[in-house]
């Protein structure tokens, strides 16, 4: 059996259409960029100009090996927490929670990361990214359980935990133990150089700034798609979601495997917050999540809640903020442009129906073939 059929048997489950995994996406980002351009024809802009728009957008995406660069190490965070709601949902749970889970990864990295001494860097590293996954977890947790054993309904429990990130965040950034010194603005301590991540491409050009965790996302998508498709677990995560009361009748704990998917959940935001302190930002600042929780949400619902599929929508969404840079720079447009394209792929995908009486030929013709 080839790589491509392995991922294709995979990838079609729950009776799931091939038209609605590869054929709906696809059709929501071209939808998306039609779109985009339209708004811009409408605002007085020429259709040269929407062009030169796009051909920037594309450019700072993919132009230079820089720009290649920054599009991975933006993409790295969101198919790491991309993964993690993706999982949620194979468990019929849907993570709001991200958010939280990365801020609280990401601080618990930058305590560890400046607060530890004497370590050698290999386990520094270890030691920073390990604690910040875990804080994740822990912190997912509490959603999980509520969840399982009281009824509470995990959207609104992790909003609330979202919240409560934010604000724990502002405290610690203005206790003196965080705090850097000789500054009265939140601002923590920088890690340690033993802490950072390397970067991949410095020898090309010290400016570049792709790290090591990029490698270290590709590695948890071949995990997530191991668990989810060749283990016990997974199929208890699978059969939970599709129908929880079958699955209790067929012997699954439900309880059990809801709260371990949050846990888990959370364990990869907080590792994709981890992999932002020690790769990208070195020290936490009251913003430093970037929303990029929230932008996972929409990378797991591009990529049906597949891992394979999150890795190329997190590659997309990552294209995105990266060439949306040089779009604004060079085209002189708005960066919320892209705000509005990731908005409409995501209206596209929620709503497949809009994108099939839009461009119904296509449909009919793949169902014929």
């Amino acid at each position: 059996m080839t790589p491509l059929n392995l991922i294709k048997e995979s990838i079609i489950i729950d009776k799931t259409t091939l038209d609605k995994v590869l054929l709906l996406p696809l059709l929501a980002i071209f939808l998306s960029l039609i779109a985009g351009a339209i708004l811009l024809l409408l605002t007085g802009e020429t259709f040269f100009s929407v062009l030169i728009t796009y051909k920037a957008l594309f450019y700072g995406a993919f132009g230079s090996i820089n720009a290649v660069s920054e599009t991975l190490t933006a993409a790295t965070p969101l198919i790491l927490a991309g993964l993690g709601i993706a999982l949620g949902f194979r468990a019929g749970l849907f993570n709001i929670g991200a958010e939280g889970q990365i801020i609280i990864g990401g601080l618990v990295t930058t305590i560890v990361g400046f607060s530890v001494t004497e370590l050698s860097p290999i386990i520094h590293i270890s030691l920073a990214l390990i604690s910040g996954a875990l804080a994740g977890a822990i912190y997912a947790f509490i959603a999980g359980w509520l969840k399982a054993y009281t009824g509470a309904h995990e959207v609104i429990s992790t909003i609330m935990l979202n919240l409560i990130a934010l604000r724990l965040l502002d405290f610690f950034l203005r206790t003196p133990f965080v705090q850097k010194e000789g500054r009265n603005d939140p601002i923590s301590k920088s890690i340690m150089d033993t802490s950072a991540l390397p970067r991949l491409l410095e020898t090309i050009d010290p400016q570049m700034r792709l790290h090591l965790g990029f490698v270290l996302a590709l590695v948890m998508v071949l995990v997530v798609h191991w668990i989810l498709f060749y283990t016990t677990l997974g199929f208890e995560f699978r059969a939970t979601g599709a129908n929880s009361d079958a699955a209790k009748y067929a012997g699954i704990r439900a309880p059990i495997i809801i709260v371990l998917a949050m846990a888990l959940a959370g364990l990869l935001a907080g590792f994709a917050g981890a992999i932002q302190i020690t790769g990208v930002l070195g020290r936490a600042t009251p913003g430093f999540s970037s929303g990029i929780g929230f932008d996972a949400i929409a990378v797991a619902l591009l990529g049906r809640a597949h891992p394979i599929g999150v890795l190329f929508s997190g590659l997309l969404f990552g294209a995105l903020v990266a060439g949306g840079r040089q779009m604004q720079v060079t085209a002189g447009v708005s960066i919320d442009l892209i705000t509005i394209i990731q908005s409409l792929i995501i209206i596209f995908i929620a709503a497949p129906m809009l994108v099939q009486n839009v461009i119904p030929w296509i449909f009919k013709s793949s169902k014929k073939t």
